[in-house]
């Protein structure tokens, strides 16, 4: 019989750089099960990541990139100050198309989400 060729599957997803030295947060689904992983950088900059950590649960997953020079990082809020009422912003990367924002309001605080798989 001949032999399957094993298939070759890409996962597309955004994440956010939380230290200067290259920690990267983005989501497990992402990620999981991944032999390799790449990110692209704002200015099209292309590195290899490791995986450092993940939460399945909370689809979390934690990566590592060596980049030459300290990256941007995001500025941590302080989700106690939020309101039912507030607007937020979502950044992500839908499908690979680039970078999109969408606008929300809060809708509640506190609310315990066991419904699905995230």
């Amino acid at each position: 019989p001949p032999q399957q060729q094993p298939q070759r599957q890409e996962a597309l997803g955004s994440g956010f750089i939380v230290s200067a030295d290259g920690t990267i947060v983005t989501n497990n689904h992402v990620v999981d099960g991944a032999t390799s992983i790449k990110v692209t950088l704002d200015d099209g900059t292309e590195l290899p990541a490791k995986l450092v950590g993940h939460d399945a649960k909370n689809d979390l997953a934690v990566l590592k990139i060596k980049a030459d020079k300290p990256l941007p990082t995001v500025k941590w809020g302080d989700s106690s100050k939020l309101m039912t009422g507030d607007q937020v912003l979502a950044i992500g990367n839908p499908f690979g198309i680039g970078t999109t924002v969408t606008a929300g309001i809060v809708s509640a605080r506190g609310r315990d989400l066991h419904s699905g798989p995230f």
